[in-house]
């Protein structure tokens, strides 16, 4: 730099690289005086507890060393730890059944549900339990045979039936049922529809959306609470005292009253509570990060993950490089089909939202659906796979419909599996990805494959890789979306769509919930897509993008189809004002 040249108050390149460099200086970090007082008292006050503990001799230390391993508390440790492990396994089992009947669509089924919760909810622990214990005096005998009759294939007596430990068992079942249930029923509010909505246009059937998608989500918000109830009932099972069941409480209250030692026999029993305390928060622990897969962008790796990690770090991924040559789109679609909609009406209470919708999609056709936000675009997108039932008219692809039977002008809907397994030949990309969060990329792809299609896994897997590749993934098979930009989870949702070959694909607005640097990338894939001959339905407001892909355009407004015509007519040369208006906002 000239020495004459004015100074506009910057340093020259090298000083300020000097000055900004890291090399050599050293970071003092901020003092925190009052955390630095916080921790001595709070030291010195656990040190004063320790001490006036230890030290005292009226804590009987040695009583508590005598007894501790001792047979009687042994024995009732053992059936604590018995009781405990039984009414959690069979409560939250009976839970587990009563939430999903609470959130089921039969009113019939909630409602006695609900009763259940309302009733076992209201009833203390300890009546409950004398109760049980005291059936024989309701009921003699206990018999099996076929209601309202005298027909009776075997009877038990009650007393005999009933034991205090199988009362015991029973009422910690019931009460703990009740109480797991709204437990449950809040994970499974905490679930994102639009996962259910993305298992079921895959056609994935209800008990696996439920095992596969719904609660493993849910129990990141069930956990918490539900170990909060099994630790509570660990402690709870000292009631059953009041049936004369020698648990840990009961077996220490035996013991001190003979030799009156009472502090100490309580603190045994504390201490083993509290070693079964630490045992459950451990598993808590574990279970938990087993749960919270795909919850963290970036999570902390176990002790075993790292210790694999390094096994299989220097090893190569001939899948993935290999997978990386794939051309695009080659023998993975199937043939595209036709697409009929006549005279589709559909209303959300007063809103009628379709109004007498009629459009005929030829088979490989790429059709575009604009309009302004609120005209209908993306519910008659949904009424295509039957993710949204219509009021009146039909939806058929390649001839069939979807949701519905036909028997002369009647047309009865289908039951939740023949619409499941209807819905296969229709693929979807929804508005916000809805990919599983707790499933890696390729478990997101082949999931579908497996269940749907009963794709033996190799195969799957396979199929997966491939597609994964297509859309220039194939080295984030194992991330979870979580992980994944944008652009790469909306490219990882169009590959899960694309495992399942469908005859349609359906895109709903695939970009609009994306940064306007990840759009390209996204619509590059469906410009591939596009020349494969699958069927394509895309909802967007990417009007530049629906005027090169599309054969077909579609403007709807307040519900009605306004006009259809092929990109030149719709964007050079509109028929209808409304089309005209819109187009000249937004072009």
């Amino acid at each position: 730099m000239s020495l004459s040249a004015p100074f506009d108050g910057r340093l020259a390149p090298s000083a300020a690289a000097a000055k900004d460099t890291p090399t050599g200086l050293r970071i003092v970090p901020a003092r925190h005086p009052l955390r630095a007082v916080g921790t001595v008292a709070a030291l010195l006050l656990v040190a004063a507890i320790v001490q006036s503990t230890l030290t005292n001799p009226r804590w009987g230390w040695d009583v508590f060393a005598e007894w501790f391993f001792a047979e009687p508390v042994l024995v009732g440790l053992g059936r604590t730890l018995l009781l405990t492990a039984i009414g959690s396994a069979l409560g939250f089992t009976l839970g587990t059944v009563l939430a999903l009947a609470r959130v089921a669509g039969s009113p019939a089924v909630a409602g006695v549900s609900w009763a259940y919760v309302w009733i076992f909810r209201s009833i203390p622990l300890i009546v409950l339990l004398l109760v049980l214990n005291n059936l024989g005096y309701l009921y003699e005998t206990v018999r099996f045979g076929v209601p309202y009759t005298e027909i009776t294939f075997a009877s038990w007596s009650t007393t005999q039936l009933i034991t205090p430990f199988a009362a015991a068992v029973i009422g910690l079942t019931l009460h703990q049922a009740a109480y797991s249930a709204e437990i449950i029923r809040g994970g499974i509010l905490s679930v994102d529809q639009g996962q259910m909505e993305a298992a079921a246009a895959l056609g994935l059937p209800r008990a696996r959306q439920t095992r596969r998608i719904l609660l493993p989500q849910a129990m990141r918000s069930i956990l918490p609470s539900a170990f909060n109830e099994i630790i509570g009932l660990a402690k709870g099972t000292s009631q059953v005292y009041i049936i004369a069941l020698p648990e840990l409480f009961y077996s220490v209250q035996v013991i001190y009253r003979r030799n009156m030692e009472v502090i100490p026999l309580l603190m045994v029993a504390t201490v083993w509570y509290l070693v079964i305390l630490s045992v459950l928060s451990l598993a808590q622990r574990a279970i938990e990060k087993h749960y919270s897969r795909g919850a963290l962008r970036n999570p902390p790796p176990s002790f075993l993950s790292r210790f694999f990690a390094q096994r299989s770090s220097d090893a190569p991924n001939p899948v993935a490089t290999a997978a990386n040559a794939a051309p695009l789109w080659t023998g993975t679609h199937a043939a595209g089909g036709s697409v009929e909609i006549r005279n589709v009406h559909k209303s959300f209470g007063d809103l009628k939202v379709l109004k007498d919708v009629s459009l005929s999609l030829k088979p490989g056709s790429v059709t575009a659906i604009i309009g302004q936000s609120g005209s209908g675009k993306s519910t008659l997108l949904r009424t295509i796979n039957h993710l949204e039932r219509v009021d009146a008219g039909l939806v058929s692809v390649d001839g069939e419909l979807i949701g519905y039977r036909r028997e002369g002008d009647t047309l009865y809907e289908l039951h939740e599996k023949d619409v499941l397994k209807r819905r296969v030949d229709i693929g979807m990309v929804f508005q916000n990805f809805n990919l599983f969060p707790h499933l890696t990329v390729l478990e997101n792809v082949v999931e579908a494959p497996l269940s749907a299609q009963g794709l033996p896994r190799p195969q799957a897997e396979a199929l997966g890789r491939e597609l994964l590749a297509r859309v220039g993934l194939s080295d984030k098979e194992g991330a979870y979306p979580r992980q994944l930009s944008g652009g790469q989870q909306q490219r990882v949702a169009i590959a899960r769509a694309l495992a399942l070959r469908p005859k349609v694909l359906l895109f709903d607005e695939p970009t609009s919930a994306l940064d306007p640097e990840l759009v390209t990338e996204v619509l590059d894939v469906i410009k591939e897509l596009a020349r494969s001959g699958t069927t394509l339905v895309i909802v967007t407001h990417e009007t530049g993008f629906a005027r090169e892909v599309a054969d077909t355009v579609v403007f709807m407004e307040s519900g009605e189809v306004l006009e259809v015509g092929p990109p030149a007519q719709i964007f050079g040369a509109q028929k209808h004002p409304r089309t005209k208006a819109f187009l000249a906002k937004v072009l």
